[in-house]
């Protein structure tokens, strides 16, 4: 079999002797597993935020309420109150898009690999048992 033959030439790409298509790209495979990391946390973090903006806003338009007051007036103190926090709520849902979409495209990525990487349960190391590892 020649090396530089490409899968569709030699080999369906689902058979198990296909070279892994992954292999195009070694370094997106190489930042998949931490850019899924990074996606997951940074979008429980923008989630966080987004429920405690809710409950802030919440808070202020309640306290705005109590003396009687609607917080939907045409005055200029409920349009602030309104307008608060309002480019923490955009920027919040533009990061948790982000975040969750960079999440997803490196589980696509890190699947993709998993269906095409050889399976082998050789370690290549030795077989130590429980006498030899506690010391005895």
């Amino acid at each position: 079999m020649d090396s530089s033959a490409t899968p569709s030439q030699d080999q369906p790409a689902g058979s198990p002797d296909a070279p892994a298509e992954v292999a195009r790209y070694p370094q997106l495979f190489r930042y998949a597993r931490p850019a899924l990391i990074a996606g997951v946390a940074v979008a429980i973090v923008c989630l966080l935020l987004l429920v405690i903006i809710f409950l802030l806003d919440s808070f202020n338009s309640t306290v705005y309420s109590v003396g009687g007051k609607d917080i939907h007036d045409a005055t200029d103190e409920a349009r602030q109150i309104r307008d608060l926090y309002a480019g923490a709520r955009v920027g919040g849902v533009v990061v948790l898009g982000v975040s969750a979409l960079t999440a997803a495209g490196a589980a696509v990525v890190l699947v993709r690999q998993r269906k095409n990487s050889p399976k082998s349960d050789d370690d290549g190391g030795e077989d130590v048992g429980f006498d030899a590892l506690a010391g005895r």
